[in-house]
């Protein structure tokens, strides 16, 4: 049997270097449950193309298996599952006279 066809396409912002998905309206989202969940390869081949394109605003543009849910699409892998949550360390903020 084989796996049902899902996935998104994810990039990182260029100015933020943020993980981003593409919208249904071919925009760009920091919310995996808002990314356009593609069930046929063509169409996603031909989004990941229009966002690949698009190099003033994202780098690294690639497709991600994901499973569809209630809430929106879910990683299915540990790389996506990661990416999706942020940095696993918090960030180092400075502090003055301390």
């Amino acid at each position: 049997m084989s796996k049902a066809f899902a996935k998104v396409v994810t990039a990182n912002a260029l100015r933020s270097g943020r993980v981003v998905w593409l919208s249904e309206s071919d925009g760009w989202t920091q919310d995996v449950l808002n990314a356009a969940l593609f069930t046929d390869a063509e169409a996603a081949e031909n989004a990941l193309a229009r966002a690949a394109a698009n190099t003033a605003e994202v780098v690294g543009c690639y497709l991600a298996d994901m499973r569809a849910t209630e809430s929106g699409p879910e990683p299915t892998h540990f790389r996506e599952a990661f990416r999706r949550d942020g940095p696993s360390a918090a960030a180092r903020i400075p502090t003055i006279g301390a």
